[in-house]
């Protein structure tokens, strides 16, 4: 079993959580924008190094869904949760390898304005664009905030209803702060600060379990598979999706949304745009890859060492979902008895991981108000002044974030993995077809990249609800309802293709003098998309 952690280790945590929003909103403060320069606000200027880049770009790639969610499927489902944190990894070395250079050339703020590079005259894919930002980040905030009132309640020890409401309010007021006093350059270093006390803890943490197995991961596995209660089951393929239709095929398909959806979403790629050349985004993303791949390897070995330390009925007992299995498992490499500075340890790992829920919503806040302020105002007006918008890219953080908080404090007590899911979904659908079509297919049309998000989009909100996450079984969002109809995990398997084929058949509708016109104008650009032939206008 773990050990008990004092009320002084909760006062060290409460004094922790206190340090990082004073340094973060310092840092913000004094690295925000200090003056009506759009570019300083929307990518810092591409002031950061590879090294640094790199390292914003997988703080805000690995969201407190990540740590908490991912290590929850490894301690319950053992194999299963591996292959999903590998999907993790492999998701952004997707990016790496066929985006990331191709979206860093075409775009400039937004991902309205890599969608557009090679149609001008497209203020309906921004709106659309802006539209399927809101709708793919939205879930994901949700996610992070309601979390955040269960999160102190479990590290601090109170259960209060008013009390987790509160801390939910006064985090993503933090969330707004950050995203519009810091802009890009303000978010960033708090990413930055953020991976590498994750990062940090996390490795000290894996090498204590380790150490508690004579630094054998065999006999950590062993140990796991014995005290899950499933046996052999927990080292093999399935556990996660046994109760299901078709579990290979779920599982499948389930893992596609994680490559295709992670790295796609906006506040992900908007961090291409910050490097200043091609050469610096391919280091970044190096750096990124690398980054998200220890963490793959710290969050195993925390979640297999606390299903051995523990128990799987244990974990289950304490968050049906494994939430909190991050914290269990540091708690249990200390042993039974905990010393001063194991206690500072597990108070480093608890200030990270709310360190990376006040990142990740930030991040996400920003892209949401970046592309308000630039792809639907912005674009309604011929000559806006760089004050004005940014004024109203700040102003937009606040009409993204209210609502956000709102919503989080009323879905705080249901279960969260179905928003997760539909962010996931969004981006494999309706974002992932899109940027791969308007980036490298010559006769893609405006119908065409219209019909790719809506139809992507719509797919996925029409099949979402009747899928066994939303209702149908005891975790589901609705446990007690049963509109289940859609016998797999996530919408993927049947939404993926469709937001495909609606961006095909959308560019045969436009006839073939339309894809010829845009086959000129894409071959115009082509060598900036591809190659970064001319720089992009400032």
């Amino acid at each position: 079993m773990s050990p008990e952690f004092t009320g002084n280790a909760q006062a060290m945590a409460l004094v922790g959580f206190c340090a990082v929003v004073t340094v973060t909103l310092l840092l913000c403060v004094m690295t925000g924008p200090d003056r009506d320069d759009l570019d300083e606000f929307y990518t810092g200027y591409g002031s950061l190094s590879s090294l640094r880049n790199g390292l914003a770009i997988a703080g805000d790639y690995i969201s407190a869904a990540t740590v908490l969610g991912t290590g929850g499927v490894i301690a319950l489902f053992g194999y299963d949760g591996i292959v999903l944190a590998l999907s993790t990894a492999l998701s952004l070395m997707l990016l790496m390898f066929l985006l990331a250079e191709p979206l860093r050339n075409a775009g400039r703020f937004t991902m309205g304005d890599a969608l557009t590079r090679r149609m001008p005259q497209g203020r309906a894919i921004r709106v659309t664009a802006c539209a399927v930002t809101l709708a793919a980040l939205l879930p994901m905030m949700l996610v992070q905030l309601a979390g955040t009132g269960q999160l102190m309640a479990f590290l601090l020890g109170f259960s209060g209803e008013s009390l987790q409401t509160g801390c939910i309010v006064g985090v993503g007021a933090l969330m707004i702060g950050y995203a519009a006093i810091g802009g890009m350059k303000g978010t960033a270093l708090i990413q930055i600060m953020k991976i590498v006390m994750l990062l940090g803890s996390g490795i000290v943490v894996a090498a204590l379990i380790l150490h508690r197995f004579d630094w054998n991961p065999g006999a950590l596995f062993d140990a796991a598979a014995d005290n899950s209660g499933v046996g052999s089951a927990f080292l093999a393929s399935g556990l996660q999706f046994s109760g299901g239709v078709s579990p290979g095929l779920d599982m499948i398909t389930s893992h596609l949304t994680v490559v295709l959806g992670g790295a796609c979403l906006p506040h992900v790629t908007m961090r291409m745009y910050t490097a200043s050349s091609a050469r610096q985004i391919r280091r970044s993303m190096s750096w990124a890859v690398s980054s998200v791949a220890l963490f793959v390897l710290v969050i195993t070995v925390v979640g297999f060492g606390a299903t051995a330390l523990i128990g799987r009925e244990a974990i289950a007992q304490a968050d049906p979902q494994g939430n909190t299995t991050y914290l269990l498992g540091s708690q249990a490499a200390f042993g039974a008895e905990v010393t001063t500075a194991e206690t500072f340890l597990f108070t480093t790992v608890t200030t990270a991981i709310f360190l990376t829920v006040l990142a990740s919503v930030a991040g996400m806040i920003l892209a949401c108000a970046n592309s308000l302020a630039h792809d639907v105002f912005a674009a309604r007006v011929q000559e806006m002044s760089p004050r004005r918008e940014m004024t109203l890219a700040r102003l937009s953080a606040l009409a993204v974030g209210v609502p956000t908080i709102l919503l989080a404090t009323l879905v705080q007590h249901h279960s969260l993995q179905p928003l997760v899911t539909l962010s996931l979904c969004l981006g494999a659908s309706a974002i992932a077809p899109a940027l791969v079509y308007s980036l490298f297919w010559r006769r893609y049309t405006r119908a065409g990249l219209l019909s790719t998000l809506i139809g992507g989009a719509l797919a996925v909100l029409l099949l979402m609800p009747g899928t066994n996450l939303v209702s149908g079984s005891p975790v589901s969002a609705f446990p007690d309802a049963d509109f289940n109809w859609f016998p797999f995990t996530t919408t993927s398997l049947l939404s993926v293709p469709i937001g495909f084929a609606c961006g095909w058949l959308g560019t045969l509708a436009s006839g073939r003098a339309e894809s010829e016109r845009q086959r000129h104008q894409y071959e115009a650009v082509e060598g900036l998309i591809l190659a970064g032939a001319a720089r992009r206008k400032r």
